[in-house]
């Protein structure tokens, strides 16, 4: 059922308001991929002053570097990673118009509901952003046992957070936060495998750009399939 979540977000695309908003997401996803791994590059110059010559970029100098064709291809080959905080970061800024257009779609019926104020969808995804550092700096420990494992162990840490994340700000806008726990708790085992199953084709470069819109898709579908089970 959750494959069939997704293929309802897929044929999605045919639609000319939806491709519009797959566009500016991926434009999106772009931007904060980019902000995240500035903020990397950043990190690294802050705890070694002496500048260091990484694979493919050479040495890490500021502005420079950032720009550079071998500092992109770095970029993208460490979208394996840093795709889940931006992942993360896109639901606070882009998942309510998702969302929307997902509902004017195929659930035409319902009434509207009001917009998510930015301040409390910042505040919301800043939050789910800290939770999804915090369980993987906790996951360390298990990755120095998974051997061979550890993708799938990283996907399910991931996926974790992301699946609860995504589902209860698409559930928020219509249960209220409390409706949208309730329902989260009475379905979390389901919500941990599309989250999960979410996460998986973050690690894959280039095609993780388009995950984060089909994922607030998905996740819109989702919810309301487990909303009318109830």
């Amino acid at each position: 059922m959750i494959l069939g979540d997704f293929l309802k977000a897929v044929r999605q695309l045919g639609d000319r308001r939806f491709r519009r908003v797959m566009g500016i997401g991926v434009l999106l996803t772009l931007a904060l991929l980019v902000a995240v791994y500035a903020a990397f590059l950043a990190l690294i110059q802050t705890f070694t002053p002496e500048s260091i010559d990484i694979p493919f970029i050479g040495p890490v100098e500021g502005l420079d570097t950032l720009l550079s064709w071998g500092s992109a291809l770095f970029m993208i080959g460490l979208s394996v990673f840093l795709m889940m905080p931006v992942a993360s970061a896109f639901t606070g800024l882009f998942l309510e118009d998702v969302a929307q257009a997902v509902e004017d779609r195929h659930y035409p019926a319902l009434p509207p509901v009001p917009r998510v104020g930015w301040g409390d969808a910042l505040v919301d995804a800043a939050n789910f952003f800290a939770l999804l550092i915090a369980v993987n700096a906790l996951a360390l420990v298990l990755y120095a046992f998974a051997g061979p494992f550890v993708p799938v162990v990283f996907w399910a840490v991931n996926g974790f957070v992301l699946g609860r994340e995504y589902f209860t700000l698409v559930a928020m806008r219509r249960l209220g936060r409390v409706g949208a726990k309730a329902l989260g708790k009475r379905h979390r085992g389901k919500i941990w495998l599309a989250g999960t199953l979410m996460a998986a084709p973050l690690s894959v470069p280039l095609v993780n750009l388009l995950i984060p819109v089909l994922g607030a898709a998905t996740f819109t579908h989702l919810f309301h399939r487990l909303n009318t089970k109830g």
